[in-house]
């Protein structure tokens, strides 16, 4: 199954608004930027499970500096789409929406903005909303992608008989 996350406000703070990860004097000089705390073990548990995990952001950032900072803190993700990309696409399949995560082969995408879970219901579509300030982030993302998958594998199942 492919996962896709948001980076700002959901692993990229933009003020204050959730507890990050250390950065070295050095990881600042280079542009590595904050990140969001637990997002490293988050991450490597959805991949140890067998989940394939991706960046969906509809910001401008260059894919090879959110590369950058994803492996200082020691993440690998697959497939990064930025705000060029995700315009284009979007556009080639003439789709009015912020995010459309199966343009990209996406099965649940993680995000802050309600208005993207507007979008998935919209759309058919499934996100997970997180709030910025939910401390239980990460735990609140296990159990939404659990309850998502059985979702699924019950409707694969009806679908068959």
């Amino acid at each position: 199954m492919n996962i896709s996350f948001d980076l700002d406000r959901t692993l990229i703070p933009n003020e204050k608004e959730f507890n990050t990860e250390k950065r070295s004097l050095i990881a600042k000089y280079f542009g590595i930027e904050k990140l969001r705390k637990g997002s490293r073990n988050l991450i490597k548990d959805l991949q140890n499970q067998g989940y394939t995990i991706h960046i969906y952001t509809t910001s401008f950032r260059s894919k090879f500096r959110i590369r950058t900072t994803l492996q200082y803190y020691g993440i690998k993700v697959n497939l990064i789409v930025n705000q060029t990309e995700n315009q284009k696409v979007l556009r080639s399949k003439n789709i009015n929406a912020s995010k459309y995560p199966p343009a990209f082969n996406f099965d649940i995408h993680i995000d802050d903005l309600i208005g993207v879970g507007l979008e998935g219901k919209k759309h058919n579509f499934k996100t997970i909303i997180i709030s910025p300030n939910d401390t239980n982030w990460s735990e609140t993302i296990k159990k939404s992608i659990k309850q998502l998958s059985s979702t699924n594998i019950i409707r694969q199942k009806e679908n068959a008989q």
